[in-house]
């Protein structure tokens, strides 16, 4: 049994994530490792847009890995981990196998590790139980060398690595006139010492004679098997316990299960595969690797103890935001600035949350706490996500604290922070040749008040044409969007980072109406489906928590 291997956690943000989500899911993973040795991987729930794209070339970071969901696994659970065995062992030595294993169930596997078969303490019942048949040795195609093992013999004459293949297996109990009626050729003879019984056996053409009680073997009677090429091999066991044990040699591919096994991967997700083990009488089930090879064995035991996977979540804390699955997972910690959502946890959990401007600010301070240098690169990223969410602190998110983590981490990624910044967020809105649905997405989140439900998303750009030009094909498509959804409302913000407003799309009955009564807006400043609004460049701080006063006014 292999050591147990160190369970790894995932560090993830939101889906459709921005900037900060991905940077602070880099960097918190980053400084997991380093503050406790253990393996934490950096995720994404979600398509990177195009300035968390230039960040990460900008600073040599790498894309964390798309996870779809963190449903359990079969990976992610504790499986036996039973060796696998060649198709030509013995019975016996198969149940040695399971007795030191404490298994029922053993796979058989080819030399490089494809599944043939499955053998059980039932096969091997059976095998005693239900065979009467003197020839089932040689119909097994039993080897020698089985034999040898099985009895603890020795050959004496022959080659032990060829095969009885045919004929009967025999006791010779008689005297050696009758044993001349009953012994063919190419049988299998187990006799005692007495000379004149080898002599007959031999004459009568035997395969192999098995000489009992260790007894010794004459020259003449070796000279001759080997002219008639008869094995000769020695056993300490008396005829009774040498008979008793001989079909104990059968190799196991003669009982074994090869057609219709049932075998799942280690990909496959536990909700699936319960019920097909539920509805089978099978103890074990083979696991096989993304490859096809045998991996493992796992039983309905198993599943009892599964735990989800490991999941640290960053920059939200609400399930609908959340990556798929998260209700089943094991989240271990939650790193956020945002209001307090709906995630419940099964046990209690490590949750930092303060009313900064950015996660990566958060972050950069735990980094700081922990005495855990910030490198170049990790500095770069922190400083972009904070750059990123407070809009280089225009926003009114942005905190003194935000802007002073900004200035330090910028000069560590030796960056001009105003430069960069324009840089950064002429890369994130270069949207041209992108669909209404890339758009949409690229940074887009759900939430509810009472019985409300409805929808956000933004775009920031320094190109007011631009932004101009995206209204053409968002209005319709947001319109469609909101009846698919199925939500109530359905707002679309098209903010201008340097004039610091926002025009926002509506869609759903009386969204745009309420809004407009929501921020006081004149008619001057409203068309058809759209409001613009002055000083409003922040989702989370500016926009939400007025829609939420509205919706539940």
């Amino acid at each position: 049994m292999a050591e147990k291997r160190q369970r790894k956690t995932i560090v993830i943000g939101h889906k459709n994530p921005d900037t900060d989500s991905i940077c602070s899911a880099i960097c918190y993973a980053g400084l997991k490792r380093a503050a406790t040795g253990g393996l934490y991987q950096p995720g994404r729930a979600g398509q990177v847009n195009e300035e968390t794209k230039f960040v990460l070339n900008y600073f040599g970071a790498k894309e964390p890995v798309l996870i779809e969901n963190v449903k359990t696994q079969v990976k992610d659970i504790e499986i036996r981990e039973t060796e696998g065995v060649a198709r030509n062992i013995s019975l016996k030595k198969a149940w040695n196998y399971m007795q030191k294993a404490g298994v029922v169930t053993l796979p058989v596997v080819t030399g490089d590790g494809i599944l043939e078969g499955l053998i059980t303490v039932g096969d091997i019942t059976r095998s005693y139980m239900n065979v009467y048949d003197s020839s089932i040795l040689s119909k097994a195609n039993t080897q020698y060398s089985n034999i040898i093992e099985t009895l603890e013999g020795l050959m004496l004459i022959g080659d032990e690595r060829e095969y009885f293949d045919s004929g009967k297996v025999l006791i010779a109990a008689a005297n050696p006139d009758m044993m001349e009626y009953y012994i063919q050729p190419h049988d299998l003879v187990i006799l005692g010492n007495r000379y004149e019984s080898q002599l007959c056996a031999i004459e009568m053409e035997a395969a192999c004679i098995i000489v009992c009680e260790g007894a010794a073997v004459s020259m003449t009677i070796k000279k001759l098997a080997q002219e008639r090429g008869c094995k000769v091999m020695t056993t300490p066991y008396d005829a009774y316990t040498a008979a008793r044990l001989i079909n104990q040699s059968m190799p196991i591919s003669y009982f074994m299960k090869t057609e219709n096994l049932i075998t799942f991967e280690r990909d496959d997700y536990i909700e699936d595969i319960r019920d097909v083990m539920a509805s089978k009488r099978h103890r074990d089930f083979p696991i096989l690797d993304k490859d096809g090879k045998y991996y493992g064995m796992i039983s309905r035991r198993n599943l009892l103890g599964a735990r989800g996977k490991q999941v640290i979540l960053v920059d939200h804390n609400e399930k609908n935001q959340a990556v798929e699955g998260v209700e089943g997972a094991e989240i271990m910690e939650i790193i956020d600035h945002h209001k307090l959502g709906t995630v419940e946890t099964i046990a209690p959990v490590f949750f930092r949350n303060q009313p900064l401007g950015c996660t990566a600010t958060i972050v950069y301070q735990m980094y700081r706490e922990a005495g855990v240098e910030i490198k170049k690169e990790t500095a770069g990223l922190l400083c972009s996500a904070i750059i990123s969410d407070t809009l280089l602190f225009r926003s009114p998110t942005c905190t003194p604290v935000d802007k002073a983590a900004a200035m330090e981490l910028a000069g560590i990624a030796e960056i001009e922070i105003e430069k960069y910044a324009s840089e950064m967020f002429a890369a994130g809105s270069n949207l041209k040749g992108k669909t209404a649905e890339e758009v949409f997405y690229q940074d887009y989140k759900r939430f509810a008040a009472g019985k409300t439900a409805f929808g956000v998303g933004q775009i920031s750009s320094v190109n007011a044409e631009e932004l101009e030009s995206l209204k053409e094909k968002l209005l319709p498509y947001i319109q469609v969007k909101q009846k698919e959804q199925e939500i109530d409302m359905l707002f679309f913000m098209l903010t201008n980072i340097l004039t610091e407003s926002t025009d926002l799309l509506c869609a759903g009955q009386g969204a745009e109406q309420m809004v407009a009564a929501a921020f006081h807006i004149d008619s001057d400043k409203r068309k058809d489906q759209e409001v613009h609004l002055d000083n409003v460049v922040s989702r989370k701080k500016q926009l939400i928590p007025v829609i939420m006063m509205a919706l539940q006014g």
